[in-house]
C-alpha cells in the first residue's frame, strides 16, 4: 500500500471511528446498555476511539519508516480534527428531530 492511500485510509477510518458513538446504541459497537448510553459514555467512547485511530496512524508510519518526533502541537491539532470528524455524528444524535414513532397510533390513522 502506497503512502498516500495509507493516509486516506486512516482518515477515512478516523471519520468512521469518531461517528461511531453517536450512531449506535452499544458502548463500543460491542456491549449492550439497558439504559441507554449517555452523554458521558459517548465521549469516552470518543476519547477511546482517538486513541485507536492514533495507534493505527502510529503502525502505519512505523511501517513506512522512521518514526518523527511530534510535540504537543501535534496531538493538540490531532485531537480537534477528531472531534471535527464527530460532529456529522454529533448533529444527528442530538440536533436533529428524530420522531417517535408508536405502532399502535400508525395502525389507528391508516
Amino acid at each position: 500500500m502506497s503512502q498516500s492511500v495509507s493516509i486516506f485510509a486512516l482518515l477515512g477510518l478516523a471519520l468512521c471511528l469518531a461517528n461511531l458513538p453517536f450512531f449506535n446504541q452499544r458502548l463500543f459497537a460491542v456491549f449492550a446498555i439497558k439504559s441507554g448510553k449517555t452523554p458521558w459514555h459517548r465521549l469516552g467512547e470518543l476519547v477511546v476511539w482517538f486513541f485507536v485511530a492514533g495507534a493505527v496512524g502510529f503502525g502505519l508510519e512505523r511501517r513506512a519508516g522512521q518514526i518523527a518526533p511530534q510535540q504537543w502541537e501535534f496531538y493538540a491539532i490531532l485531537a480537534t480534527l477528531f472531534v471535527t470528524f464527530a460532529f456529522p455524528g454529533f448533529v444527528y444524535r442530538y440536533l436533529l428531530r428524530h420522531e417517535i414513532r408508536h405502532p399502535e397510533k400508525s395502525r389507528r390513522d391508516a
